[in-house]
């Protein structure tokens, strides 16, 4: 098979930068685009002397064409609440120009298209577990909308240039994803829990503590990603491990694994934060042959050594 060129944007972010690991592992040329607003060059410090790999700091809200590429990956976002609460607007701006720049690019050169989309398109949800038809629930003005809307205009523009340009489309919705190079003052549970267990800290437990989330290990979430990639599926598809944990299951798994002695304490539950989450993953299944294989406990042990290095650096080395 010939070598691809393929450019991923967000390429210095968590999941940017093991995409970018899987894809130059598959014998393709990766050109990475990022313009560090989250990402961090820590995440692809060890691309440095990899021929097949290059990066551009570009904010790709600004039409851009570095030349002709073969496949477009769009993961530019900021994806936490700390970051797109802080860059509300320019979160708004990379999901709504940022994706019709880049399916410009698409469209320009014939590359195959596929969009990193995420399970916040259902918002607070009212089915249970999450099925791809399902429309969601979610509040078009509140804190949160700056993520969820940016990511539901990207879907509806992806499929628009699928729909009236005939691009080879894909859309991905990404459920809580872990693993190392997660940011680790992202405010997401995951990294809150392992930094403050590993500190000797209360964990913190936002609401009752029962809310619901399914926790996918970073492998398993690009495994899947790039046999969507292949596919002939163009409308969105659900990647994510339908095993479910309440907040406090979590914490007790964080406790198990790291050890700590830390104590849980509770604190008022963040406006339209989704009081479930659990990915219907019949679709994947059925379209790729692909679920996940890292339960929590397992992947949890796989970050461990991460964390700990966070820790001993003051936790910047994830930024």
């Amino acid at each position: 098979m010939a070598e691809k060129l393929i450019l991923v944007t967000g390429a210095a972010g968590f999941l940017g930068s093991h995409l970018c690991d899987a894809l130059l592992a598959e014998g393709n040329r990766v050109l990475g685009v990022d313009n560090l607003c989250t990402g961090s060059l820590a995440n692809v410090a060890h691309l440095k002397n990899e021929s097949r790999f290059s990066l551009e700091e570009a904010d790709i809200t600004k039409p851009f064409d570095f030349g002709h590429v073969d496949y477009v990956f769009n993961f530019a976002s900021p994806a936490s609440p700390v970051d797109y609460y802080r860059l509300g607007i320019e979160t708004l701006l990379v999901g709504s120009a940022g994706t019709l720049n880049t399916l410009e690019i698409a469209k320009k050169y014939g590359a195959g298209y596929l969009h990193a989309s995420t399970s916040e398109c259902y918002g607070d949800p009212e089915v249970h577990p999450q099925v791809e038809t399902y429309w969601g629930n979610v509040n078009p003005i509140g804190p949160r909308s700056v993520y969820d809307e940016a990511k539901r205009f990207s879907e509806a523009s992806v499929a628009a240039y699928n729909r009236y340009h005939h691009v080879n489309t894909h859309m991905v919705r990404i459920f809580n994803t872990y693993g190392p190079r997660l940011q680790a003052n992202d405010g997401r549970v995951i990294s809150n829990f392992m930094m403050q267990a590993l500190r000797g800290e209360d964990l913190t437990i936002y609401g009752d503590g029962k809310q619901t989330r399914s926790f996918t290990y970073v492998s398993d979430l690009i495994a899947g990603i790039v046999l969507l990639s292949k596919s002939e599926e163009h409308d969105p598809t659900n990647i994510g491990n339908p095993g479910e944990f309440t907040m406090i299951e979590c914490a007790q798994e964080i406790l198990a694994v790291t050890g700590s002695k830390s104590k849980l304490t509770y604190k008022p539950l963040p406006q339209d934060d989704p009081k479930q989450r659990k990915p219907d993953i019949t679709k994947a299944k059925a379209l790729l042959g692909w679920e996940p294989k890292v339960p929590l406990r397992e992947g949890l042990a796989k970050s461990l050594e991460y964390f700990e290095a966070c820790v001993e650096v003051g936790h910047t080395a994830a930024k």
